[in-house]
């Protein structure tokens, strides 16, 4: 073979990193990788994508979120990445309207979906050879099983052996709750049956499945050598400070939720215009501040009569203004609500005043935030699939632990900002006006 000495030599080991050779190579049907921050299974997936899609000329890739609003600032700014990181940029074009990317000498693409769309993905067409491949990111976010499955039957369809093509779905993620379904599906070796005959599992933390179509992983941000001191203090200050947020962000295992505050919750679609229908439902706009934290601006609709509240959108995010709150709220559609806002921040209340919204104190005194939990707690909590934040949060808001890791009557203030949101609507809302918990 010749070797066309103008050709750029790109030394992956030098590109990518350590960590994942296995993952790398792994051509089985399920690729998946739950991992801390930080460990570069984001990174290091975009960087295969592009490489694969470079190396199979009749490959195209389909990379999904259960929500599609999430995929420019995520797993599209990362391929953007992975094509300046290998220095191929000449060889890609990259549209952001429609959300696409064109591999330009053979017209190979990398399509972009949302699962609150479900159409758009079970309907994908490519125009050049067939659809191998597939990402799912923050795909913990993937709450029903059966969406999975929706989309594991769209990956389908006979490739010429020729080719030498083979199709693979990826899913990487940060394991927040150990109940997920993903762990026993891709995590767990069924070993036998119990008395009731329901199937028991051995977990791993990383292996092949017997037929070869699984390999599942766990890494940490220990395989990211490109981190530095001030990026591992992170880490090293969170395994003291949060040790429970360590547990999944730092060392990339499971979400074990002891002393769950809130036990009575689902995830289930609905229609929120027929829910809005309901005779006696009130709905609730609620926001807890943040900066460092995420302020988490949640909305619920409260049916008394059946002992139900619904979530039905969430906006959570971190290091934006009061300004960029109210834009946000407005161009969700709430700006004409009241919105219900933590009653500790009087000059962000004042300052969503000045920009049109009608913000107000929630309620405040003694034992409020209990009172305000034990209220909710005979409800039950439906969450909307496309919640991902606040189910994330509700998985995981527990009491705190004294110094001798026994439980307190106190909540743990971590995943605590969208329970607090949550908190302020339903009490306001529930509770009369002359109601005072001094």
């Amino acid at each position: 073979m010749k070797i066309n000495p103008k050709a750029k030599v790109i030394r992956l080991p030098e590109v990518v990193g350590k960590g994942y050779k296995t993952f790398w190579n792994f051509k089985g049907r399920y690729r998946v990788c739950k991992g801390s921050r930080a460990s570069k299974k984001s990174k290091t997936t975009a960087l295969n994508i592009i490489k694969r899609m470079m190396q199979y000329p009749e490959a195209n890739t389909l990379v999904v979120r259960k929500v599609f609003r999430t995929l420019k600032d995520s797993c599209f700014t990362e391929l953007k990445w992975a094509i300046n990181r290998l220095g191929v940029q000449a060889y890609w074009e990259v549209k952001e309207s429609p959300l696409e990317m064109t591999y330009t000498p053979t017209g190979q693409k990398i399509y972009f979906r949302g699962l609150d769309d479900p159409l758009k993905v079970t309907s994908i067409t490519v125009e050049i050879g067939y659809l191998c491949w597939c990402w799912i990111e923050e795909a913990y976010e993937i709450m029903n099983e059966a969406d999975f499955d929706m989309l594991d039957e769209s990956i389908r369809g006979a490739i010429p052996e020729e080719t030498g093509l083979f199709k693979q779905i990826t899913l990487t993620f940060n394991p927040w709750n150990e109940k997920h379904w993903i762990r026993k599906r891709f995590f767990g070796e069924i070993t036998g049956k119990d008395a009731q005959g329901n199937p028991t599992y051995q977990f791993h933390d990383s292996w092949t499945s017997p037929d070869g179509q699984i390999y599942a992983t766990t890494t940490n941000y220990l395989c990211n050598e490109w981190l530095d001191e001030a990026d591992r203090n992170i880490f090293l200050k969170m395994k003291v400070q949060n040790p429970r947020r360590y547990r999944i962000e730092g060392d990339g295992d499971w979400g074990i939720a002891e002393g769950l505050i809130y036990t009575n919750d689902r995830v289930e679609e609905f229609d929120v215009d027929k829910i809005r229908k309901i005779k006696g439902i009130k709905a609730a706009f609620n926001l807890d501040f943040g900066f460092t934290d995420p302020n988490a601006f949640v909305c619920e609709m409260v049916d008394n009569a059946a002992m139900r509240i619904y979530i039905f959108d969430e906006w959570y995010k971190t290091g934006v203004t009061n300004k960029i709150i109210a834009e946000q709220i407005k161009k969700m559609g709430y700006g004409g609500q009241r919105i219900v806002c933590d009653s500790a921040e009087p000059k962000s209340i004042a300052e969503l005043q000045d920009e049109g919204i009608k913000a107000e104190p929630s309620r405040k005194g003694k034992d409020s935030v209990n009172h305000g939990i034990q209220l909710i707690q005979n409800y039950e909590i439906v969450v909307h699939p496309r919640c991902t934040e606040f189910y994330k949060e509700i998985s995981n808001y527990c009491w705190a632990k004294d110094k001798d890791g026994k439980l307190t009557d106190k909540p743990d203030h971590e995943f605590s900002h969208g329970m607090d949101s949550m908190r302020y609507g339903v009490s306001k809302l529930l509770l009369p006006d002359t109601f005072s918990f001094d």
